[in-house]
C-alpha cells in the first residue's frame, strides 16, 4: 500500500545569497548568462535561511547542504566564511560544498583551506566542456585536464568529496574519475541534467547514467529537473526519478530542492510532494534513505538547531 513519506528531510542541495553584499557575478543586476530555465531575474534577490524556511512550509526539513553558488572565484574561501556565519546564526546549513577551481595554480592550497572549515564536506567546480552532444569527441571537459586531475587527486587525503555538475553526455569522463580515484566519492548533481526529454534524448541519458552507476563510489542527487517555460509536475519527472533509483539503488540516491533556483519552476511544496508521490510505493525504509539518511551519511551533517525567527541582518565577512 502506498504511503507518502512524512518523516525528516535533509535537503541535499540548495543555495543562499545576498547580491547586495555578496560577490556573485551572475547575480549582478545587469548580468545575463545562458541558463537552462531561461530568464532567472526573479532569483536576483536576497535568499537567506529565513526565506528558505518559509519556502519549506510544513515539510520536516531538519538539516540542509549548502552548495557553492558561483561566488567570485578570486575569493572562494570568502563564501565559506559567509555560509559558516549563517550556520552559526540560524542552525543551517549543516554541511557545505565549497568552491574550488581545480585548474587554478593554487588549487591545492585552496582545497586545504576549505577543508579546514567545520562544515565543509565536498567541493564543486563545474568542468565545462561540450555543451551539445555534437561536440562530444571534439571537445573535452576539464575532467580530462592533467592539472585539474592532479588537484582532484588531493581530495581523498583531505577527506573531501567532489560534487559534479555536467550534462550527461560528458559522463564518460566522469567514469574515468570514478575509476582512477576509487577512494573519492563523486556526487553527481541534478541527475545528470536530463534536459532533452525526447525519446532519443532520454534513452541516451539513461545509457550514460547506467554506465556511471557501475562505479560504487558514485552517488546521485535527484534535483534540478525543471524544464524551460514549464511548471514542475511529478508526471513529467516520475520516469527519470524511478530510473535513477533503479540504476543506482536506494542507497546511492538523495532528493534535493535546488532552491531558490528551482523556484523558477515550482514551489518547494510542489517539488517535494512530487518526490513523495513518485516513491510512495517503495518501502518506508527506502524512502527514509532517499529523503534523509543517505544525505546524512554522505555529507555527515553537523547537528544544528533551526532558528525560525528573523535575526538581525548579516554582514559579509569576506
Amino acid at each position: 500500500m502506498a504511503e507518502l513519506w512524512n518523516g525528516p528531510i535533509i535537503d541535499a542541495h540548495h543555495h543562499f545569497w545576498d547580491p547586495s553584499i555578496n560577490p556573485h557575478p551572475w547575480l549582478a543586476a545587469d548580468a545575463s548568462v545562458a541558463f537552462r530555465y531561461g530568464d532567472y531575474s526573479a532569483i536576483k534577490r536576497s535568499y537567506l535561511p529565513d526565506d528558505y524556511l518559509a519556502d519549506t512550509g510544513t515539510h520536516q526539513v531538519v538539516q540542509t547542504v549548502y552548495i557553492e553558488s558561483e561566488w567570485d572565484p578570486q575569493d572562494p574561501v570568502g563564501e565559506t566564511r559567509f555560509v559558516e556565519q549563517l550556520a552559526r546564526r540560524y542552525g543551517l546549513p549543516n554541511a557545505i560544498v565549497a568552491q574550488a577551481w581545480l585548474d587554478h595554480p593554487e588549487a591545492a592550497a585552496v582545497l586545504a583551506e576549505q577543508a579546514s572549515y567545520k562544515c565543509v564536506r565536498s567541493v564543486r567546480h563545474k568542468p565545462g566542456g561540450p555543451t551539445t552532444r555534437a561536440q562530444v569527441g571534439h571537445v573535452r571537459s576539464l575532467m580530462s585536464d592533467e592539472r585539474w586531475r592532479r588537484s582532484y587527486a588531493v581530495l581523498q587525503g583531505l577527506g573531501l568529496h567532489f560534487d559534479l555538475q555536467t550534462p550527461w553526455w560528458n559522463l564518460h569522463e566522469a567514469e574515468w574519475l570514478a575509476r582512477d580515484f576509487p577512494g573519492t566519492t563523486l556526487i553527481l548533481n541534478h541527475a545528470g541534467l536530463p534536459n532533452d526529454r525526447s525519446a532519443e534524448g532520454l534513452a541516451a541519458w539513461r545509457l550514460a547514467m547506467a554506465r556511471l552507476a557501475q562505479w560504487p563510489n558514485v552517488q546521485v542527487k535527484v534535483s534540478g529537473l525543471g524544464q524551460l517555460r514549464q511548471a514542475w509536475r511529478a508526471k513529467d519527472n516520475a520516469w527519470i526519478v524511478r530510473e535513477v533509483i533503479a540504476m543506482f539503488g536506494t542507497h546511492r540516491v538523495m532528493f534535493a530542492s535546488n532552491f531558490p533556483v528551482d523556484s523558477l519552476c515550482g514551489s518547494f511544496d510542489v517539488i517535494y510532494n512530487g518526490f513523495k508521490s513518485i516513491v510512495a510505493d517503495l518501502p518506508l525504509a527506502d524512502q527514509e534513505r532517499l529523503f534523509y539518511s543517505n544525505a546524512q551519511r554522505v555529507y555527515r551533517c553537523e547537528p544544528g538547531t533551526l532558528d525560525r525567527t528573523r535575526p538581525e541582518p548579516l554582514r559579509s565577512e569576506a
